[in-house]
């Protein structure tokens, strides 16, 4: 034993702070209560970090969507702004004039629905689909088959590949 250093037990060793497992006591239950407070010491920060963590994705991903719609807001605005214009125009003797000035207002809106990924669902003449058809009718009707989408009453639309509003349709019954 007297090869060993002499050191005082409140000082913390190199070792000890260097690393956690070093053992520094000569009671190694006291080591084990060391190391599983270290460890755990370490989960309850990891745990917070994971859920600070969890808690900015969340709401970056909540900005972004924001952020989204009021782009997506915006674009919608500079339409109603035409419309705006359209209607405080007097139509006068010239209705064709003004008949081509809400088409172009019609076409700049549908384009902007375009770029956003959203496009008409084509009903008239499909057969009747209940995952983008709502059927709001059911007509006799000896000229169409069964099943046959003979009316659109409200257009529907699906956005990529996800429905964002089934057409209200009428349907033929045999």
């Amino acid at each position: 034993m007297a090869d060993k250093p002499v050191t005082d037990p409140a000082e913390p060793s190199p070792a000890a702070t260097d690393a956690p497992e070093a053992l520094t006591s000569a009671d190694p239950t006291e080591d084990l209560r060391r190391e599983r407070d270290d460890y755990y010491d370490r989960w309850l920060r990891k745990t917070a970090e994971f859920d600070n963590y969890r808690r900015r994705l969340e709401r970056e991903r909540r900005e972004q969507a924001d952020q989204a719609v009021l782009n997506l807001l915006q674009e919608l605005l500079l339409v109603v702004d035409d419309f705006d214009r359209a209607l405080s125009v007097d139509a006068g003797d010239d209705a064709g004039a003004y008949r081509k000035g809400v088409e172009l207002i019609h076409a700049k809106l549908h384009d902007l629905l375009q770029r956003e990924g959203v496009k008409a669902i084509e009903a008239l003449g499909a057969d009747f689909d209940p995952n983008v058809h709502q059927a709001v009718i059911h007509e006799a009707s000896p000229d169409h088959r069964e099943g046959e989408v003979i009316g659109e009453l409200r257009r529907g639309y699906m956005i990529n590949d996800r429905l964002l509003r089934p057409a209200m349709v009428k349907v033929a019954k045999a």
